[in-house]
């Protein structure tokens, strides 16, 4: 009887277990974005008229606290101004989402007041990681700025650059002349690299692009592609002749003798986008655009 009632019991145990099992789903399955409750938005606004006016309505409709406390940061401007959140808040492990109300929106999703908490429940995340950017001027002084889109060394003078770019430690062109250099990440590299006829690289590419800007010398040179593991060295020749400004995203450094570059893994950064509008449909269409 003793071995019935545990046999029993034991039957009763996997029945309880097996009703409460959920099984694993899959990954497409999951939602990627934590769902946003009302009231744990934080706006941020460009000064323009239309973003403040968006700030208005949304802030009414929403509400808005302060970024500290809030789920979600949203911002409401063209590019400009999602650099300059993504830069204010990389230390905050908040995601970002960006809705268009600015100039060029490339890194932003279609404005509308509706459905927001629905729209950000249902939104794709996409993972970047910013540029390090370390740089020595003239006076010896070393200066350390985050770049999400690129780092680019420009000539500050009529005269064109001379460059000396070593990869991983090992010098891979003895000498660049031209008026600049970037590096960009894949984010990055349909802004100004772009412009400056440099790759288009797919968001979740372990890559980075090299690219000269209106290279001289070697004349047949147009670039590389790098692993995003590598670290880059560029050296300045003849700085004093022929001096060189080094700018991550908007910070500047004059005058610089070399700088280093390699990508920072240990900033994390989530970036929300409507489905179908994702940041890697948006560079895989750039590719086809004219």
């Amino acid at each position: 009887m003793i071995i019935l009632r545990e046999r029993a019991t034991h039957q009763h145990n996997v029945a309880e277990m097996s009703s409460q099992y959920q099984p694993p789903q899959p990954a497409s399955a999951v939602k990627p974005a934590q769902q946003a409750e009302p009231g744990r938005v934080a706006f941020v606004a460009s000064p323009i008229w239309e973003a403040q006016q968006a700030l208005q309505h949304l802030a009414a409709r929403y509400g808005n606290v302060p970024p500290e406390t809030a789920q979600v940061i949203i911002a409401l401007g063209g590019d400009g101004l999602m650099l300059q959140t993504l830069h204010k808040y990389m230390h905050s492990g908040k995601p970002i989402y960006g809705m268009h109300r600015g100039t060029v929106g490339f890194l932003m999703n279609e404005f509308s007041e509706d459905k927001l908490i629905e729209r950000i429940a249902a939104a794709r995340v996409a993972i970047i990681h910013p540029l390090l950017m370390c740089a020595q001027n003239q006076e010896n002084q070393k200066f350390e700025s985050h770049a999400f889109n690129e780092v680019s060394l420009f000539r500050q003078k009529y005269q064109a650059a001379r460059l000396r770019i070593l990869i991983d430690g090992q010098e891979r062109l003895a000498e660049l002349v031209a008026d600049g250099l970037l590096v960009a990440t894949p984010a990055g590299s349909t802004a100004y690299n772009l412009s400056a006829q440099g790759p288009i690289i797919p968001i979740n590419a372990p890559l980075l692009a090299l690219t000269p800007i209106s290279p001289f010398r070697p004349r047949r040179w147009r670039g590389a592609l790098l692993p995003d593991s590598a670290r880059v060295r560029i050296e300045v020749l003849e700085p004093d002749k022929r001096p060189v400004a080094a700018v991550a995203d908007h910070d500047e450094v004059r005058s610089v003798i070399n700088v280093d570059v390699s990508m920072d893994r240990g900033i994390s950064m989530k970036m929300l986008f409507d489905p179908g509008h994702s940041l890697d449909e948006r560079i895989l269409r750039e590719q086809f655009g004219y």
